[in-house]
């Protein structure tokens, strides 16, 4: 059973700067289809994309509403992954939650519903 436990987040004002951590411990896998996600929930929504790795490849993938402002990246020999968050705003806030998959396929990687392991979820308040 793969864990992920998150670090990070808090309150900041509009403009500024956070960042999100990840460990994964377990079985984690080496294949190529492994990715790790981040996604964010306000409350009453659904849980939406923010950006995906693929652990292996390296290959990044981003919505296009943080794209340019927040960068995902990975520690691979700490099984980290990292969410630098820049030039937030209000719009962000929310709950954001770090994912994990071992076969999830490129035309998935947005879907929530397809990631098999999840973190506990970390506030991020902005203020405007």
């Amino acid at each position: 059973q793969v864990q992920l436990v998150e670090s990070g987040g808090g309150l900041v004002q509009a403009g500024g700067s956070l960042r999100l951590s990840c460990a994964a411990s377990g079985p984690t896998s080496g294949s190529g289809s492994y990715a790790m996600a981040w996604f964010r929930q306000v409350a009453g929504k659904e849980r939406e994309f923010v950006a995906a790795i693929r652990w292996r490849s390296g290959h990044i993938y981003y919505s296009d509403s943080v794209k340019g402002r927040f960068t995902i990246s990975r520690d691979k020999p700490k099984l980290t992954v990292f969410l630098q968050m820049n030039s937030l705003q209000p719009e962000d806030t929310g709950v954001y939650y770090c994912a994990a998959d071992p076969t999830i396929i490129l035309s998935s990687l947005s879907d929530a519903r397809q990631y098999s392991y999840w973190g506990q979820g970390s506030q991020v308040t902005v203020s405007s």
